[in-house]
């Protein structure tokens, strides 16, 4: 396997890897700012496809941070859609592909507005394992450290500086023997852990904090209410959850686009279930591995990368 793709897209060209170079006086303050998305491609060996999940949903969200950090995008999101269908064909990704897109401001220096800074785009693939069907799971803590709020530095915008509550947060848990925190706002209410949604399912009710909550707006949570509804006949509930109700959660998981779906164990010592994954959790996981995967009807949330040359031609 090489060490990196081949090529990455950077301000509107396709790029050779060597090619894409900073000076590294730009590299604090140009990021400061920067906001990106993560969106994951999934590899079907038996039907020689790779499938993009949710490309649209992805960009539109990306356009929305780079709105709420007065960045200017040279590009809708439908170019971001074709460019990234183009950069994993180039790159010929046939393989499960980590799709990376980040916006950042170029020319910058040092501290300021940066008003008059341009808004550079770079996108570009690494490979990666998936945890989907691999029966692990993680044991968690209720971090020490308080979520971010809306109106301080809002988890609404994946901006790379808020990241520092959740690393924060992950150090923590690691340095207690926890794999992942799970932070409170500052109503002592559950938010999220360090880069997933969480849902606890209590009477067979697949529970999540609401988006008001102070949680990013994910993709993949909105997925999954969305296929629980239409698809599992799981009820579901988006409210405020106590710090308590982890403790007698019959399941806990983590979800978003890098941790899939991650069941949790053990929440703060206590044993989450009988210490398995639970059944609600389960069916969830199957049903999100079949979407991803191109095993069932979910077409309007996948890009079959290579079928898009045949479907053009």
């Amino acid at each position: 396997m090489a060490e990196h793709a081949a090529y990455l897209w950077w301000n509107g060209e396709m790029k050779p890897w060597s090619d894409a170079r900073v000076h590294v006086t730009t590299l604090g303050w140009s990021t400061m700012s920067a906001v990106f998305e993560g969106i994951k491609a999934y590899w079907n060996d038996q039907q020689q496809e790779l499938y993009a999940l949710q490309l649209r949903e992805h960009y539109e969200r990306f356009v929305q941070s780079m709105r709420l950090q007065r960045m200017t995008s040279n590009w809708s999101v439908a170019e971001f859609v074709d460019v990234s269908l183009e950069l994993l064909r180039a790159n010929g990704a046939k393989q499960d592909t980590y799709l990376r897109p980040l916006a950042y401001f170029g020319d910058a220096t040092w501290f300021s507005t940066y008003a008059e800074s341009p808004t550079h785009v770079c996108i570009w693939t690494t490979p990666f394992e998936t945890m989907l069907g691999s029966g692990r799971f993680v044991s968690a803590c209720v971090s020490s450290w308080t979520r971010l709020s809306d109106n301080m530095m809002s988890p609404r915008v994946k901006c790379i500086s808020n990241y520092q509550n959740s690393r924060l947060a992950l150090v923590e848990a690691v340095r207690h023997g926890y794999d992942l925190p799970i932070l409170l706002n500052d109503q002592q209410k559950i938010t999220e852990g360090p880069a997933a949604c969480l849902f606890i399912v209590r009477g067979g009710v697949a529970i999540t904090p609401s988006i008001t909550s102070g949680i990013l707006e994910s993709i993949t949570r909105k997925t999954l209410l969305q296929m629980c509804a239409a698809d599992l006949a799981i009820p579901t509930e988006e409210r405020e959850i106590d710090r308590s109700e982890l403790y007698v959660a019959e399941e806990i998981f983590f979800c978003g686009t890098g941790a899939e779906i991650q069941p949790v164990n053990e929440i703060d010592g206590y044993r989450v279930g009988d210490g398995r994954i639970g059944p609600v959790t389960r069916r969830i996981e199957a049903a999100y591995h079949d979407m991803v995967r191109g095993r069932s009807a979910h077409t309007h949330w996948r890009s079959p990368v290579y079928g898009t040359i045949a479907a053009r031609a």
